[in-house]
């Protein structure tokens, strides 16, 4: 404990923010910035143990705008300060550690002399920094009569607050003085007590007791509390002792009140413990502790209207029982004991998931579902047909359980909007599940609830979203989906698509048969071949080829152009795009299976469209109604030229219409040089194939992709080597055999078809030959290209060109018979669209030819060839070379 010390007139100021140290208190501070760094090197560091510097309280700026004036600063008289006279909530302007912005210290009149009870010196790394950490003990009051700077920190001239002896003496005697000396001590001595028997100290308190002064006791006491700073300011300020031990008697005996509260928690919780709930302890003492401040909320009344939601769910009685066995558990959990939150999530899923709830369907009008197909869909007529049938027997018979159509085709020929179609038709409501990329098979069934953080599969969860047990549900990309060491998704889709499985449907979270049969399943797909063959069985293909460039035209002119305008705030007085520039747009900027680059090269034109609307500065606002309220006088004036200022408007008139509709002075019309200026210039042309032909050794041949049909050029050439054959083009092993039996075929009919003479019949003797199929980035696969990689090799060899208007397709065997190939209809539809005017397929797809609209096989040539030897015959220019003589 201190002794009183003598203090000097003037003190080093080191400022306190938002905080007091009292007389007694001892606390660790470091001291970093220049300005306190500069005041402990000069006052305490350099006097040692004759160091004093003054501790006083500041407090922030917004923190004392509603507290004491602000004193505006002075000019010292001392040599080389500023000084400022120093009332009760002093505020001083000075610049921060030597910086230019100015900050507001409100200072405090009053402060305590502190001394340093250990000092240590550092330097920081790799900056230089000095730094200072001290523990400072506080020693008396004092009250500041001026304050100035001095360098870079603050100096004050003081005037010690402490008693005399002999005022000390009369002070000891007042009975006031000593009553409240009795009362602070009795409290004190209680809170040590208490404070021994909790923590098992508290024996250096009790010498201080007897020790130390009171009026000192006091301020130790107050210090080691939390108290907040305006009652640390008001202890310092706390200059009469008889004011100072009543506000700390006050202090500790509220401090010894909260212990005893919350000993009075600890016991009530305590007894309401058996010990079978001893692992609730701290969750009892969290609600007894709301009892005592009046916040007893509970769950009790959500759990009330819980069980009201699960009675008005219409389960099945099986599942009810489920669901109340559930409902008891709950209730007896507390809110915070963990599964309380799971147990609650799953019940409100039972309760929201629609157990019997359906859409009231309309009744089926055949004609008017067509009608409605026929305006959302342009062409399609085989798929539209079948989407009747289906509802036709819906209409028959309402329960019957039929099939689960698979749309397959190309991205962008309306597969997900056939399926929302659907389910407008029979008044039911539509919801989309996307399976692309899932690969976990608690996507489709749902996690156990064992697990953290475990949810139900897409189809429950849709469920409960839609609220409806009927809809229209599409399951998006089904051919995408994969597998991994979490499951197969597709196998987990064999349940939900079989009608026999789909009524007791076991999610694995739900835990509880689910009746998926009045569910309506459509899927789409790119392609077929990725879909396990259990689940395609389980589904009817219907296949969407691509649309013909007429159908295309049709589509834009119809649904795509009218679309367009409206997403951007157009209309036909603003933008006409004429159907031969739609041409244009399909011929030579898209060639794909569906529309939906069609739909993003209009859409580039109606931006350019908006553009120069916005942009229009005389736009007169004009109304349909206004227009027809043209007088013969007024046309007489507007055609001998005169102006017209103003028009009177009937009373009739919606002021409302008038100004809403612009009309500028010219519609936009689209022509070559917007296209031009718009799209660039042209991507594909008619003339590619006879460039690209132009040179034997090349073919045109037609492939199936998952985005349709597609032109494939074949390119062959021979040099020297050792007789190998390279191939080139990222190709798979399928294709790669097809180029060697087709190389094959032709070495060994190289003496039939005049390749070779009778002296040299080794094709490669002496030279390699090397195959290229362009777009190497794309992987190409299949034995379609058999009867194409013949043609080139024998264009190679016998230095014939093939015709630039054939393209073939065809799969061959080593004895040269042309085999069957699928996706005939793309293959043709991309010929067509490539401007190919003959096309070479294998008799046998002659049946196939059926499914391509009749506009187009009414532009092309169709050659059906049996033998390879047929493909040669109209693949070349006067035939297949059989007399002419090779001059390789």
């Amino acid at each position: 404990m201190a002794e009183s010390v003598e203090l000097p007139t003037r003190l080093g100021i080191l400022p306190f923010r938002n905080k007091v140290l009292l007389p007694g208190a001892i606390i660790r501070i470091r001291c970093t910035s220049p300005s306190s760094v500069k005041l402990v090197e000069q006052e305490l560091w350099q006097r040692e143990e004759k160091g004093l510097i003054g501790i006083l309280p500041v407090r922030d700026a917004a923190e004392a705008a509603t507290v004491g004036p602000v004193v505006s600063q002075g000019v010292g008289t001392d040599s080389g300060e500023r000084s400022s006279r120093v009332q009760v909530g002093v505020s001083d302007s000075h610049r921060l550690d030597g910086k230019n912005q100015q900050e507001v210290i409100h200072w405090h009149s009053r402060g305590v002399a502190a001394r340093a009870l250990h000092l240590s010196r550092g330097v920081e790394k790799p900056s230089g920094r000095v730094t200072y950490v001290v523990v400072l003990e506080g020693l008396c009051r004092f009250n500041i009569q001026e304050l100035s700077t001095r360098g870079t920190y603050y100096t004050a001239r003081i005037s010690p607050l402490e008693m005399t002896k002999t005022e000390m003496e009369q002070v000891e005697q007042d009975p006031d003085y000593i009553s409240l000396s009795r009362q602070f001590k009795a409290t004190a001595t209680e809170l040590i007590s208490v404070l021994e028997q909790k923590q098992k100290t508290g024996g250096r308190t009790k010498v201080l007791l007897e020790t130390v002064p009171v009026y000192k006791l006091a301020d130790i006491f107050v210090a080691s509390f939390e108290i907040s700073f305006e009652e640390q300011l008001s202890m310092l300020d706390s200059v009469d002792l008889k004011v100072r031990l009543s506000k700390a008697t006050e202090l500790v005996d509220r401090h010894l009140q909260s212990i005893h509260v919350a000993e009075k928690i600890t016991q009530k919780v305590e007894g309401q413990l058996s010990k079978s709930q001893k692992e609730f302890l701290l969750r009892q003492q969290m609600r007894a502790i709301k009892e005592e401040l009046g916040d007893n909320d509970d769950d009790e009344d959500d759990v009330v209207a819980l069980e009201r939601k699960m009675q008005c769910s219409g389960m099945p009685s099986n599942i009810w029982k489920h669901a109340q066995r559930e409902l008891r558990r709950l209730k007896k959990m507390q809110p915070q004991q963990p599964g309380y939150n799971s147990s609650r999530v799953y019940l409100d899923l039972l309760a929201e998931l629609p157990w019997q709830k359906a859409s009231e369907e309309y009744e089926l009008d055949l004609r008017a579902a067509k009608e409605r197909l026929d305006s959302d869909h342009y062409g399609l007529t085989k798929v539209k047909q079948r989407i009747i049938e289906y509802l036709a027997v819906r209409k028959l018979k309402p329960d019957a359980r039929g099939p689960v159509l698979c749309f397959v085709g190309p991205p962008g020929v309306g597969k997900t909007s056939l399926a929302s179609s659907i389910a407008a038709s029979l008044g039911r409501k539509f919801i989309r599940i996307s399976l692309g990329g899932v690969k976990d098979e608690a996507d489709i069934r749902g996690h156990r609830r064992t697990y953290i953080g475990s949810m139900p599969g897409r189809l429950i969860d849709g469920l409960k979203r839609v609220a409806v047990c009927n809809p229209v549900m599409l399951l998006d990309e089904i051919d995408k989906t994969g597998s991994d060491v979490r499951g197969d998704p597709a196998s987990a889709l064999l349940e939900v698509l079989d009608p026999e499985q789909n009524k007791t449907f076991n999610d694995h979270y739900l835990n509880v048969p689910f009746d998926l049969s009045k569910v309506i399943f459509v899927a789409t797909a790119n392609r077929v071949q990725p879909i396990p063959p259990p689940l395609l069985d389980r589904m009817e293909v219907i296949e969407l080829p691509g649309y013909t460039p007429e159908e295309k035209l049709k589509i834009a002119m119809h649904h795509l152009i009218p679309r367009v305008l409206d997403q951007h705030g157009l209309n036909s007085e603003f933008l006409r795009i004429p159907e031969a520039m739609v041409k244009l747009v399909i011929q030579g900027y898209t060639r794909e299976a569906g529309v939906r680059n069609l739909e993003r090269n209009l859409a580039a034109l109606a931006r350019a469209a908006a553009v120069r609307v916005a942009e229009q500065e005389q736009a007169v606002s004009l109304s349909k109604d206004v227009q027809s309220l043209a007088s013969p006088l007024l046309e007489n004036r507007l055609a001998d030229g005169a102006e017209v200022e103003m028009e009177v408007i009937p009373m009739g008139v919606n002021n409302h219409e008038i100004s809403s509709t612009f009309k500028i002075a010219s519609p936009l019309t689209v022509d070559e040089d917007m296209l031009e200026k718009v799209l660039g210039p042209p991507k594909f042309d008619d003339k590619e194939a006879a460039e690209r032909v132009a040179t034997p050794g090349v073919s045109v041949g037609l492939v199936w992709t998952a985005f349709g049909g597609e032109v494939q050029f074949v390119e062959a050439t021979a040099m020297g080597g050792k007789g190998e054959l390279h191939l080139t083009g990222q190709l798979g092993d399928v294709i790669k055999e097809s180029a060697q039996i087709a190389l094959t075929w032709v070495r060994a009919r190289a003496r039939d078809l005049n390749l070779s003479t009778a002296e040299a019949t080794n094709l490669l003797e002496g030279r390699d030959v090397h195959i290229h199929f362009p777009a190497g980035a794309v992987p190409k696969d299949g034995p379609s290209a058999g009867v194409t990689l013949v043609t080139a090799l024998v264009s190679l060899f016998s230095e014939r060109r093939v015709r630039a208007d054939t393209a073939m397709t065809g799969e061959m065997t080593l004895r040269g018979l042309v085999l069957p190939v699928g996706g005939v209809k793309d293959k043709v539809l991309a010929a067509h669209r490539c401007g190919i005017k003959r096309v070479i397929l294998p008799e046998r797809n002659l049946k196939d030819l059926t499914e391509v609209p009749s506009a187009v096989l009414s532009g092309l040539e169709i050659i059906l060839a049996k033998r390879m030897e047929d493909v040669l015959e109209q693949a070349f220019e006067g035939g297949c070379p059989w007399r002419q003589h090779s001059k390789l």
